[in-house]
């Protein structure tokens, strides 16, 4: 005989809630099967539908459970969650009105498929919407603060910002990595630590800040942490800060004031093979102008330039 099919008895956009009411059937002996989907055609908050579904016998039974518990039930879990993010919350000064997008957000992939019923839900799509925010209000900060330089220029600029790299910095300036929720396996690994999963993360959290706030929460949060790198420097060095590319920016600054073309030279290598320090002079004209080591030569010569930049701006 065949068995019939499942009858959907509530339907949420969080997940939260969801997991509540999972729960609360569970607990008083009621299979529940949780399946997501997108909330129709227009997706401009991003959010997942989350059903619910029992079987026809059920019910009734499983409505009258939810009618009567989940209110207290669902204040008690969104109670929990924002004890657990609120430190978070404060970190990056923005409450969410809705604490089921941030914990969206956190949500590695490793969870989600860590998760048999298929009710949890990936940072992935958030990821994706997180780069073309960051990517516009970097780029109208940019356009502001250097209007009259190149596109090139800019663009060098907000590339370096942009980058795996620097997103993954600021990840851990905030301490993003202890909130992520990852699935055993990735945990077990270091997940906390890896800079993709970091930069990942803080994208989907631009994200989140955009979908429940909207853009000017998005931008004064972004422009908290990359607006005083810009400001607060010159602008050849404001680019090298966020490139790394200290040499190209003293160069520059060396020929527009009419002292030439620096020069590097290796003064010496110290250490074993495996823990080499090499240490560089740089000079312009006759004149050492600062002296730095590294790990590396290339990494000596760019402290050297940096070094140097600070020197004479």
């Amino acid at each position: 005989m065949k068995q019939p099919a499942p009858v959907e008895i509530f339907r949420t956009h969080s997940s939260i809630e969801a997991e509540v009411v999972r729960g609360l059937l569970d607990a008083h002996d009621i299979h529940a099967i949780v399946g997501s989907g997108v909330a129709g055609a227009m997706v401009r908050l991003g959010q997942a539908q989350f059903s619910i579904a029992v079987l026809p016998e059920m019910a009734q039974r499983a409505r009258d459970l939810i009618a009567g518990h989940l209110d207290e039930a669902a204040a008690a879990e969104v109670r929990r969650i924002s004890d657990t993010l609120g430190p978070l919350q404060e970190r990056i000064n923005y409450k969410f009105k809705d604490l089921g997008l941030l914990e969206h957000a956190l949500t590695h992939r490793s969870r989600a498929h860590e998760d048999a019923s298929g009710g949890v839900i990936d940072n992935e799509s958030l990821e994706f919407l997180g780069d073309a925010v960051l990517g516009f209000v970097i780029a109208d900060l940019l356009f502001t603060r250097f209007p009259t330089h190149s596109e090139g220029y800019k663009s060098k600029v907000k590339a370096g910002i942009v980058s795996s790299a620097a997103l993954a910095r600021l990840a851990e300036e905030i301490g993003l990595g202890k909130y992520v929720l990852l699935g055993r396996g990735e945990e077990k690994t270091g997940g906390r630590q890896k800079q993709a999963i970091l930069a990942d993360s803080f994208e989907a959290l631009i994200s989140a800040v955009y979908l429940d706030g909207g853009i000017e929460p998005a931008r004064t949060f972004i422009l908290s942490l990359f607006g005083p790198l810009v400001t607060s420097a010159g602008d050849r060095a404001a680019e090298a800060s966020f490139t790394d590319d200290w040499k190209s920016a003293f160069q520059e600054w060396s020929q527009a004031n009419g002292r030439g073309l620096p020069r590097y030279r290796l003064a010496s290598v110290e250490g074993p093979d495996h823990k080499k320090r090499f240490e560089v002079e740089l000079s312009l004209g006759s004149e050492v102008v600062a002296t730095a080591s590294g790990r590396s030569k290339k990494e000596a010569e760019q402290a050297a330039a940096k070094a140097a930049l600070s020197r004479f701006q």
